[in-house]
């Protein structure tokens, strides 16, 4: 079938009306770390900025529960349905020695718009694809220079 309009890429609906998840957020996430047969998790404090259907991350300096870890999303809002990507560039001096991990990541947002939970996937240093939780929990609405320097620090596990 042909058509005389012209192929327009396909948008994620907006979020809901007055629905702006702008602000300070604590990230949680686990992993299963195959050379050490054991799950870790890793903390966050993030800021995360809305334009429209629109949500780009980034964890705040020295805010990681693995030190000069950054952390960092490129998101779609569909409802109440949060999809897109995430990096960490982890800490040289660390155990994986300042690898660079990527993947997917797809959150569901509960109705209070204060939590957002779901599921990360990415790979493995075996060539393996790996998955687990991740959670995000709002701290603040605001993105004032005095409550970033309130969460730029590794956050309380």
């Amino acid at each position: 079938m042909t058509s005389d309009e012209p192929d327009l890429p396909v948008q994620a609906a907006p979020a809901p009306a007055g629905e702006d998840y702008s602000g300070i957020w604590i990230s949680h996430y686990e992993f299963f770390s195959s050379s050490r047969e054991n799950t870790f998790t890793g903390l966050h404090h993030v800021i995360l900025s809305q334009r429209g259907n629109r949500i780009t991350g980034r964890s705040l300096p020295g805010a990681s529960s693995n030190p000069d870890s950054p952390l960092s999303f490129d998101l779609t809002v569909d409802r109440n349905v949060v999809t897109g990507s995430w990096v960490e560039q982890t800490a040289q001096d660390g155990y994986y020695q300042g690898a660079r991990y990527h993947g997917a990541l797809q959150l569901l947002v509960d109705p209070t718009g204060r939590r957002m939970a779901g599921k990360w996937v990415g790979f493995g240093k075996e060539f393996d694809i790996n998955t687990g939780p991740w959670e995000l929990r709002l701290l603040d609405k605001s993105t004032a220079d005095g409550v970033l320097s309130r969460y730029s620090m590794p956050p309380e596990a």
